[in-house]
C-alpha cells in the first residue's frame, strides 16, 4: 500500500511526506507531486503520473492519492490517463483533507490495513475536531 500526496506546492507535500514518515515509519511508500514542472505553484499531470508510478515501483500493490485543492483533480484525471490499465487499477483517490487524511492513512497502511480501511481512515479526517469543545 502506497500513498501519493498531490499539492499545488512542492514544499507543502515534501514537508507532509516527512511528517507522515515520522508518524507512520517508512514501510509505506510515500511519493509526492507538488508544483509544476518548472517549480511554480500549480499541479502537473506528468509529475502526478510519475509519483504514482514511483509508489508502484516501490512495491505498493495499491496506491491512495490525496490532493490539496479541487483544481488538482483535473491534473490527476489527466495523469491517470497516462497510466496503463494495470497501473490505473491499483489507484484509489480520496477526497480526504490532505494533511490529516495523509497522516491517518499512513498510520493505517503501516499496520497492514486493507485499502478500504485506509481510505475510510483518511476520509474520517473530514469530521475530526481540531480544538477541544467546551
Amino acid at each position: 500500500m502506497g500513498l501519493v500526496l498531490v499539492s499545488h506546492s512542492a514544499m507543502l507535500v515534501d514537508g507532509l511526506r516527512d511528517m507522515v514518515v515520522q508518524v507512520a515509519g517508512d514501510a509505506t511508500p510515500v511519493a509526492t507531486a507538488g508544483g509544476t514542472d518548472d517549480g511554480r505553484l500549480g499541479t502537473s499531470a506528468p509529475l502526478i503520473a510519475a509519483a504514482i508510478r514511483s509508489a508502484i515501483d516501490a512495491g505498493a500493490s495499491e496506491t491512495l492519492v490525496l490532493l490539496d485543492l479541487g483544481s488538482a483533480a483535473l491534473s490527476l484525471e489527466l495523469a491517470t490517463e497516462e497510466l496503463d490499465d494495470a497501473e490505473r487499477a491499483r489507484v484509489r483517490i480520496s477526497e480526504a483533507p490532505l494533511v490529516e487524511g495523509a497522516v491517518l492513512a499512513a498510520v493505517q497502511a503501516s499496520i497492514g490495513a486493507s485499502i478500504d480501511d485506509v481510505v475510510a481512515a483518511a476520509e474520517s479526517a473530514a469530521t475530526m475536531a481540531k480544538l477541544p469543545r467546551s
